[in-house]
């Protein structure tokens, strides 16, 4: 049985530490390194004719801010998660990362030995991220997020996504990758990622974390569950 490979692409300015990941990533063998820039115009277009399972990125560029190419894959493809590695570490940078739909933050003063092994980690559904901006975060949430009570699920909203959109939705609920999605339910990535970018664009999300908390507000994991 063929060893499972998950392409990585790489965004990152400084040639050493570029350098640095290019190792990491090269030298394991669950691992394939497709792709690795120092500018973001150069990994924008190639994003726009090909695909990654993972994209390890720098923010500050010398020609834009990591983040637009957040946005634009989330949108683009929704199935490549994408890994801050930056030396920003404030609060505000970091919700935006998460919310244009970083599954992990990590601070180049804290930047993992093994790299390789992070991203593994990545696949297998963790969101890795630094002790010190994790810290960060929480306080800030807890200053600006008041609690909302969940809402009822209705029929409008228990209608909201196709039987299939849905069983992708409990699906990444449960914590699976899209690759395992795709494998459980005997179909391509594309179409997983198809039905993904079906059920943002109706929960008005940009990322899977964002996609379970609005489906849990709104009462749709619970009236799956009920339905199932």
């Amino acid at each position: 049985m063929a060893t499972l490979s998950w392409r990585v692409a790489l965004l990152e300015d400084d040639a050493e530490i570029r350098g640095y990941f290019e190792e990491c990533v090269a030298g394991h063998s669950s691992l394939q390194l497709v792709a690795s820039f120092g500018l973001l115009a150069h990994a924008r277009d190639w994003f726009d004719s090909h695909t990654a399972d993972v994209l390890l990125t720098d923010l500050g560029l010398p020609d834009g801010n990591g983040i637009d190419l957040l946005r634009h894959l989330a949108t683009t493809q929704p199935a490549c998660e994408v890994i801050v590695v930056s030396v920003f570490g404030d609060e505000d940078t970091v919700l935006s990362c998460v919310e244009a739909g970083a599954v992990g933050y990590i601070h180049k003063d804290a930047t993992p030995a093994d790299v390789a092994q992070t991203i593994l980690d990545v696949k297998g559904g963790a969101s890795p991220i630094s002790p010190m901006i994790a810290r960060k975060v929480l306080d800030r949430l807890r200053q600006t997020v008041a609690p909302r009570a969940p809402q009822a699920p209705d029929a409008l909203n228990a209608d909201l996504l196709s039987p299939r959109e849905a069983e992708v939705l409990e699906l990444i609920a449960r914590g699976l990758s899209y690759a395992e999605i795709a494998q459980l339910k005997g179909v391509t990535m594309h179409t997983v990622q198809t039905h993904i970018k079906n059920l943002y664009g109706k929960l008005a999300v940009h990322s899977r974390s964002e996609a379970v908390f609005e489906a849990s507000r709104m009462g749709l994991l619970s009236s799956l569950k009920s339905r199932g």
